[in-house]
């Protein structure tokens, strides 16, 4: 556990910027130590093992909790009757069956599209076009807030490839007028800051390397 650079990084980032401690692959022991330290939002990527932590860390009633993993239709009720946020919406279906069962919960999550900027297959989320295509649809859609974009750029990007992809999408979300963007991890948090992420996601650089990858 690296505490030291939560604490640098936290000093750092201007205050319109969020931490997202990615606590997938940790243990709640650990989820404990920095919510101590004033860290109350943490993601997961796996529903089985954010909600056994749910679990563990229930009377932290101060923790909320982000789901940022590839969402399984089958898992969408846990999902939503369980996290907050969803970062990772990457499909107009996948949105309405959310709205479905979120007015079946009485729920509201918050939700960040998640969009595709780069052709990497080992990415999924809403193509640029097919999101503004898709737009009106989508702002009707009720039982959720959609409060912004999410991104993931792909590995071996230069610090400027990186800043331009997150600069796209930050473009794109103020186009749509979404407050939040989720983008920048543990290589790349630098470059979404200076592009206007509102959520940089981080997990190894704080919490040290996984022992659960």
């Amino acid at each position: 556990m690296t505490i030291t650079n939560y604490l640098k990084i936290k000093n750092k980032i201007p205050s319109t910027v969020n931490l997202l401690a990615v606590s997938k692959g940790f243990k709640s022991q650990e989820i404990k130590i920095f919510n101590n330290l004033g860290q109350k939002d943490f993601g997961e990527s796996k529903f089985q093992e954010g909600f056994e932590k749910q679990s563990i860390l229930r009377d932290l009633d101060e923790i909320n909790w982000h789901f940022i993993g590839r969402i399984q239709s089958n898992k969408i009720r846990r999902i939503v009757q369980n996290f907050q946020y969803i970062h990772s919406v990457d499909s107009y279906q996948k949105l309405e069956k959310i709205a479905k069962v979120s007015f079946e919960e009485l729920k509201n999550p918050f939700i960040l599209l998640q969009v595709k900027l780069s052709d990497d297959p080992t990415k999924g989320g809403f193509n640029y076009s097919e999101l503004l295509d898709n737009w009106g649809d989508i702002k009707k859609i009720k039982n959720l807030e959609i409060k912004g974009l999410m991104t993931i750029n792909p590995k071996g990007l230069s610090s400027k490839e990186n800043l331009e992809l997150f600069k796209k999408c930050r473009a794109l979300a103020d186009a749509l007028k979404l407050p939040e963007c989720s983008m920048g991890m543990s290589n790349d948090w630098e470059e979404a800051v200076d592009a206007g992420s509102t959520w940089i996601r981080l997990g190894s650089l704080i919490f040290g390397d996984r022992i659960n990858k």
